[in-house]
């Protein structure tokens, strides 16, 4: 059988399905947010590709670039580069025009070079006429360059193309976005989303909070469900106890009034139902007729379930119910097992009543000795409905409260065989 939740778990558990629809709606909009950003991202920096590729390509293609650049190609070297004054008359031609084209197109620079990367044109007045300083060569060489790089103004996603003047190389165009500009612009539209977003979250936070609360009454039904039925587990096991005891007491009953005692049987009777007067003597001991009545009618109960009972009890012990409730219940338990032959003993040293019940059923697996005292165990079908696994649970509680001791082992026949120790009845206050 496994063991139930603690409370402590079963409160964790609840706390955790009652808090997990926020949980899942705040996951689910950020992680939804964080997607949509970097999607942004990725979108416009792509697109900031295409365009300063683009930029570059066209103004590298054009008639008016490539001969104004072609004309001053002559006018520097590696060893003795061009300088602004150098390069003033292609300044004034293409300036105009790489202003324009960086209004047009919202790109941050159009920087045109001579074929040693000297800037014939910047947005910047003071840095034309200087050697750009990050990747010339390969671009001088005929190779279109694309990527990010750290210049003057920052980091920069850039693109660099050569111009061509038929087959040589006579310089490059070089357009540029900053990086910051990039993620201004996702900012912005990711600044256009969040109002969808905070939307999103406030809507899923109360329909989350509705399916919350819904949970949460479900919860509290299922409780008062459990609470109920465990109430109705106690009472039904409680009148289970009591038809035991009282099913003892009948048999008991019935055998006073087939020996025709009918004052014992009133007696009896008397001292089982409130509200009636007492029976005497006052320290509740059976007088021998009851005792004996009572070992009749628990043999009769033993052999109606087919088994054969041998009884060893003095009629004029000191017996009390609570002896004859004990003896009953592990007599009956002992037919109910399959035993064919159930032996009670009773006897008395000193004021402690020793008792036994043998027989030759199946016995107790010694694993199952502790359970087999708890209060609905049973290895034996129950076709009446009425519950079963009472009987050692209604000893083990007897024998408790008298301050007695029960003892499991194996019997000479091969059974179980049950010992008991109890303080004889009028001996227990003393």
């Amino acid at each position: 059988m496994r063991d139930s939740p603690s409370p402590f778990t079963a409160r964790a558990v609840r706390r955790a399905l009652v808090v997990l629809p926020s949980v899942i709606v705040l996951a689910a909009v950020g992680l939804t947010l964080v997607i949509a950003a970097s999607a942004q991202e990725r979108r416009i920096r792509a697109d900031t590709v295409d365009r300063v590729f683009d930029v570059a390509s066209g103004l590298a293609e054009l008639d008016d670039v490539r001969t104004a650049v072609a004309s001053v190609s002559e006018v520097g070297s590696l060893v003795d580069l061009a300088d602004a004054a150098d390069l003033r008359p292609a300044s004034a031609v293409l300036q105009p025009l790489a202003d324009l084209v960086e209004r047009t197109t919202g790109v941050f620079y159009v920087v045109i070079t001579d074929d040693e990367g000297v800037r014939i044109t910047h947005p910047e007045q003071e840095q034309r006429g200087r050697q750009v300083e990050t990747t010339n060569a390969s671009v001088l060489a005929g190779t279109p360059f694309l990527g990010t790089e750290t210049g003057p103004s920052g980091s920069s996603l850039r693109a660099k193309v050569p111009i061509r003047d038929g087959d040589e190389v006579v310089g490059m165009v070089a357009v540029g976005v900053l990086e910051s500009s990039i993620l201004s612009e996702r900012n912005e539209a990711v600044g256009a989303i969040l109002p969808w977003g905070l939307g999103a979250l406030v809507a899923g936070t109360l329909a989350s909070s509705v399916l919350a609360a819904a949970i949460e009454r479900r919860f509290r039904r299922l409780d008062a469900l459990a609470a109920e039925q465990e109430q109705t587990s106690r009472t039904m096991v409680a009148l289970r106890e009591q038809a035991h005891e009282f099913g003892t007491r009948l048999h008991v009953l019935h055998g006073l009034v087939s020996r025709g005692d009918t004052s014992e049987a009133l007696g009896y009777i008397s001292g089982a139902l409130p509200g009636l007067a007492a029976r005497e003597p006052s320290d509740d001991r059976l007088g021998a007729s009851l005792v004996s009545a009572s070992i009749e009618a628990l043999r009769s109960e033993v052999a109606a379930r087919g088994a054969h009972l041998e009884v060893q009890i003095d009629r004029e012990l000191p017996i009390d119910e609570t002896v004859v409730l004990i003896l009953a219940n592990l007599c009956r338990n002992a037919a109910e097992a399959g035993a064919t032959r159930v032996r009670c003993t009773l006897g008395q040293v000193g004021d402690t009543l020793h008792g036994a019940v043998d027989d030759d059923g199946p016995g107790l697996d010694p694993r199952e000795i502790e359970r087999a005292f708890s209060r609905g165990f049973t290895s034996k079908p129950d076709p009446t409905g009425t519950g079963r696994g009472i009987g050692l649970a209604v000893v083990r509680r007897a024998v408790a409260e008298r301050g007695g001791e029960i003892l499991v082992s194996r019997s000479g026949w091969g059974g179980a065989r049950f010992a008991f120790e109890l303080p004889v009845a009028g001996a227990v206050s003393s």
